[in-house]
């Protein structure tokens, strides 16, 4: 029971390695490495050195070639007492495509061909399918299209087409697709290429996103041997993000650097051309140079395997990885401690955040509902004293109509009263009415100063007497109480009205009462 829960607990980490290894490579190399001692420690070698395979093709996408070689050197001495020619093929294989990268033409055609041969024994021999032997042609196609000799690349692509079988071949239509227009813009059939790129792009970007690196540089390269240099430099351009997003062949962005200085040196844009060239270098110096630490073990290497396995220095080798891999493994534990305290961080950053942004909406609806309240209290008291004014006005209609009546009966009483005695009397009703309307006009200024001031800032040409109408039209009057008011005929009431409408300059469908009641 427990080396089943052992061995599923293994799979489980290969086919999650599997998952993330182009968005996450450092930990697809963290749990390659945990399927591979799980399985070693079951004595299940197989997958676990598919287990190293995988991790060695993950550094490789990475540029960190001393480290895949170290890797399938591994496998190497794990392989050394078995009978697997199919595990031996496939490292062969890799081990040639890492000498291509440095333009080491022989020795990696020759780990090739070796893995090609291997690979035809094994068939002919089991009597299998031939269509697997695709991908072998395939792969030293691909190298001679790195070494730029696209006429020995062209028969192997030939012969990988006469081998390819659709779900027998391990690798994909859609590569060797690829391939094909890379000789096609060679023979100076650049719009066939193109028109091939079109043809396969949404494969490689739905199922192999990270080859999109090589794919758009490509696909670059034929737009600028057309001379078309607008799209050339989309796709050299295009070919750096996916490198930045999936981590992944990281050391063919030298050449993309080098297209794009190319690009812009026909652009005369040479400030640009300057600043690609040098980043070409940087990045090809760090890769490939023997100056870089990376790569000088690599380049010094002549026959490891067999060198190691003439001294016998296995234990110390093992030793040695082990403590790499310990060392892979703090490092991936000071990682997740760190991504795990960023995320505690921005949790609680989030919800602090969020308490103030509450507060504050609470603060501001508080504000606001009591400067609503407050503007309610202005307007329910403005209303009260225009009430009271109102009213007064009323008792001022009243008083006028009685002091008219007193002036009649006092004209057609006793005949006695002096007629200066008499005109005394009436001019002191008069003044003491007018009195009376100044301190009513006083208290309604003071009652409406914003009206006043809004009527007095907008239309300074108003006289006294147009101010007073505008006043009891704020007081909702009619014609006829302001006339009885004002001691004036209707009829002069409606001809202030017609005049206060032409100084305000109002359309006929503008309501007076409503434009003044809403100043």
């Amino acid at each position: 029971m427990g080396s089943a829960q052992e061995s599923l607990s293994a799979k489980k980490a290969f086919d999650r390695a599997l998952e993330i290894r182009y968005k996450n490579p450092d930990s697809s190399i963290f749990l390659f490495e945990k399927s591979y001692n799980e399985y070693l420690e079951l004595n299940d070698t197989i997958p676990a050195i598919q287990a190293l395979f995988q991790k060695a093709f993950v550094y490789e996408t990475r540029a960190e070639y001393a480290k895949s070689y170290d890797v399938l050197w591994k496998a190497l001495l794990i392989m050394d007492n078995m009978q697997n020619d199919g595990l031996k093929a496939q490292n062969y294989h890799r081990l040639g495509r890492i000498y291509s990268y440095y333009k080491r033409e022989d020795t990696s055609i020759e780990f090739q061909k070796k893995a090609l041969q291997l690979q035809k024994e094994i068939l002919k021999k089991n009597n299998e399918d031939d269509g697997r032997l695709s991908t072998y042609y395939y792969f030293i196609a691909a190298t001679y299209r790195e070494l730029n000799k696209p006429e020995l690349g062209k028969v192997y692509l030939d012969s990988s087409y006469t081998y390819f079988k659709e779900n027998k071949s391990y690798t994909p239509k859609a590569f060797l697709d690829f391939e094909n227009a890379f000789y096609l813009s060679k023979s100076n059939k650049g719009q066939e290429a193109i028109k091939t790129m079109e043809r396969i792009a949404p494969w490689f970007e739905n199922n192999r996103p990270s080859y999109l690196v090589l794919f758009y540089k490509y696909w670059g390269d034929f737009y600028l041997d057309l001379n078309n240099l607008k799209k050339s430099k989309e796709f050299y351009l295009k070919s750096l993000k996916v490198s930045s997003d999936y981590k992944s062949h990281i050391d063919f962005t030298p050449l993309v650097y080098e297209k794009l200085s190319e690009v812009s040196l026909l652009s005369k844009d040479y400030k640009m051309a300057f600043e690609y060239i040098n980043k070409a270098k940087e990045l090809d110096r760090l890769f490939f140079d023997s100056r870089s630490p990376e790569n000088r073990t690599l380049l010094e290497i002549k026959d490891d395997y067999r060198l190691e396995k003439e001294k016998q220095q296995k234990l110390i080798q093992t030793q040695h990885l082990r403590q790499l891999q310990q060392e892979d493994e703090i490092k991936n534990l000071q990682r997740i401690i760190l991504f795990a305290s960023i995320v505690f961080i921005l949790i609680i950053g989030y919800f602090y955040i969020k308490n103030i942004r509450t507060k504050h909406q609470i603060e501001k609806q508080l504000i606001k509902k009591n400067k609503e309240l407050e503007i309610k209290k202005a307007k329910e008291l403005l209303e009260l004293k225009n009430r009271e004014l109102a009213a007064s006005a009323l008792q001022l209609i009243e008083k006028e109509e009685f002091l008219k009546d007193l002036k009649i009966k006092v004209r057609e009483g006793d005949s006695t009263i002096k007629k200066s005695e008499l005109n005394k009397i009436l001019r002191s009703v008069s003044i003491n009415n007018t009195i009376t309307w100044e301190e009513f006009r006083l208290r309604f200024i003071e009652v409406n100063k914003e009206f006043y001031d809004k009527i007095f800032e907008k239309f300074p040409n108003l006289s006294q007497g147009d101010q007073k109408i505008c006043a009891l039209i704020k007081l909702n009057m009619s014609s006829k109480e302001m006339s009885k008011l004002l001691g004036i005929s209707v009829e002069s009431v409606h001809t202030s009205r017609h005049r206060i409408r032409k100084k305000m300059e109002l359309s006929r469908e503008v309501n007076l009462e409503d434009f003044i009641n809403s100043l």
